[in-house]
């Protein structure tokens, strides 16, 4: 088992508060991302639950016991970090197995348990090789086998992938992934790169100044977003965001109505529209919603982004297919997909 709970979580330092009363429920098995900015809080949570920064008010939960009080070694979890921590004069088997030996684990079950760990991340062909011998990837492998010997109740992984290339970050993504799958215990992975939230997560947690703005799974997020943050936080490229208001169930940008959109909260209360780069068209009849002027055209092979200077609406990203064009430097009329808006008001909370 391994649920955890938190119960209006606080961090203070000194005069300072970084978490701000965080209630949050994790089920056993499942895989969940802290996701935010720097400086969100979203580490420094993370150790909380570790134990390895004081809860100064609220509880922690593991399994229903509170465990708010005790130091690391007895909550069950195991921690991998964004540097490797490997000993460099040891061999990979010996690093794996250096916790166990710490505790005074027999030679027999450290090596069965060791030779487990290299089967399942594949690292078999490595045991007698030293950190320096490997890669990047394949260090981190050997700092997640180190935890998963110890056989926790939970995984807490601290931007395991930051010290990666491009390249091995998605194979580490996918070695993740599929290390999930196959433990089927519970996660907690810090980022600050939503791509790996999205690709990975079962469930996210978006935090901003100590606080979360929303809980959900990716797709619950993507779509449904409660916020403007969320909405900008959440997707690549960011969802674009126009002035708006409402009239008699019409929307209007720049004071020119614009179409027709029926809100179930208060309509006089929006100030933006929200619409994400690939929901809006490129038209040549009348029927657009605004026009400008196309001042970047990214290639990305089979997709293109379009940066559209749309005047007094601001510069909106618009994804289209690749149509072999070159379009920069024209003017062109944007449609948005009517039923794929998001209304937010002043407040910056979600109307529609």
């Amino acid at each position: 088992m391994g649920s955890i709970t938190l119960e209006a979580a606080e961090k203070w330092f000194g005069d300072v508060q970084v978490i701000k009363g965080i209630d949050l429920q994790i089920d056993d098995g499942e895989f969940v991302i802290f996701v935010g900015p720097s400086g969100c809080g979203k580490s420094t949570l993370l150790r909380m639950i570790a134990g390895l920064e004081d809860t100064s008010r609220g509880r922690i939960l593991l399994d229903g016991e509170d465990v708010t009080d005790k130091v690391p070694s007895e909550r069950g979890l195991s921690m991998v970090f964004q540097s490797y921590a490997l000993y460099p004069h040891m061999s990979v088997r010996e690093n794996v197995g250096f916790g166990l030996k710490t505790a005074g684990e027999s030679k027999a079950e450290i090596d069965h348990k060791v030779n487990e760990a290299a089967d399942i991340l594949e690292l078999d062909s490595y045991l007698d090789r030293r950190p320096k011998a490997l890669s990047g990837g394949q260090r981190q492998r050997v700092a997640i086998g180190r935890a998963i010997v110890r056989e926790p109740k939970g995984f807490l992984f601290d931007e395991p992938l930051s010290n990666l290339d491009a390249a091995l970050r998605v194979q580490m993504r996918f070695e993740i992934a599929k290390l999930h799958d196959r433990l089927k215990t519970t996660m907690i992975y810090v980022t600050h790169d939503q791509v790996e939230a999205m690709t990975l997560a079962d469930k996210i947690v978006v935090l901003k100044d100590g606080l979360i703005m929303q809980v959900g799974i990716p797709r619950e997020l993507y779509e449904h977003p409660v916020n403007l943050f969320v909405a900008q936080f959440i997707g690549s490229p960011k969802m674009n965001v126009l002035p708006c208001s409402v009239q008699d169930g019409q929307f209007l940008l720049a004071g020119r109505e614009a179409g027709r959109h029926d809100l179930q909260s208060d309509a006089q209360n929006v100030e933006h529209l929200g619409v994400r780069p690939e929901h809006i068209t490129v038209t040549k009849g009348n029927d657009a919603h605004c026009r400008g002027t196309v001042e970047v055209a990214e290639y990305l092979g089979s997709d293109t982004f379009l940066y559209v200077n749309c005047s007094s609406l601001g510069v909106l990203t618009v994804r289209v297919p690749d149509s072999g064009t070159d379009l920069k430097g024209h003017e062109i009329g944007l449609r948005f997909d009517e039923s794929r808006l998001h209304f937010f008001g002043s407040d910056g909370r979600r109307t529609d």
